[in-house]
């Protein structure tokens, strides 16, 4: 269940609704502003876009370490069943692994990542920290560990349950699908996500607005 939603929409009834999925844990912070900035875009175009809060994050009251990315998946699918007219589900980075359950018209992705890519960076981080602070560790004593108990990754406590899906899991087909890379060949801007503070793009923001909508409309979404 969510319980809370971030909507913005224009002042006329919307032509659509983005359903915006954000990367997975750390990453989410580090593009929430730019990922503002598009809504707001989006709205200046006539497309209501809505940000919600899965069970664990932000302003959900509920514990990280008692949900799993299956939770994650059934929560998206019902704030997705929960919005009138024509949807577009807009995921970034790990945000795809959890999209595929919901219904849509079409699907964006934006650098979809794998579950074990994530949980591989997140690990190493974990390891260089301690290793900072004078800590031993390993990637296989972490993973040992992350069997019977949460594990404090990136400033988020995760449940064995969730480490073990996030090792197997993968973006799902959905159709029709537009996939996008990061860069020359696709939307222009810089990987926000691998920076150690949150950071803001505009002209990202205005670009990843403006490539949704041309798809929205590639998929009669008008």
């Amino acid at each position: 269940m969510v319980e809370h939603q971030l909507r913005i929409a224009p002042a006329a009834p919307p032509r659509a609704t983005v359903l915006i999925v954000p990367p997975l844990f750390d990453e989410a912070n580090r593009l929430r502003r730019t990922l503002v900035l598009a809504m707001r875009a989006l709205a200046a175009d006539g497309f209501a876009a809505v940000h919600p809060d899965l069970p664990g994050q932000n302003e959900s009251l509920v514990a990280l370490e008692a949900v799993d990315l299956e939770n994650w998946q059934q929560a998206l699918a019902e704030v997705a069943a929960g919005i009138d007219g024509p949807l577009v589900i807009a995921s970034l980075r790990g945000g795809a692994l959890i999209d595929h359950r919901a219904k849509a018209a079409a699907w964006w992705r934006l650098a979809p990542t794998g579950g074990a890519s994530l949980l591989r960076t997140m690990m190493r981080a974990r390891v260089n920290a301690d290793r900072e602070a004078g800590i031993e560790t390993s990637l296989d004593s972490l993973h040992e560990a992350a069997k019977t108990a949460p594990l404090l990754l990136a400033g988020n406590a995760l449940s064995p349950a969730m480490l073990a899906q996030l090792g197997r899991a993968e973006p799902q087909p959905v159709a029709p699908l537009r996939s996008v890379a990061l860069g020359a060949e696709g939307i222009a801007g810089t990987p926000l996500w691998l920076r150690a503070e949150p950071g803001e793009d505009a002209a990202m923001a205005a670009t990843i607005a403006a490539d949704i909508i041309a798809w929205s409309r590639t998929c009669g979404i008008n």
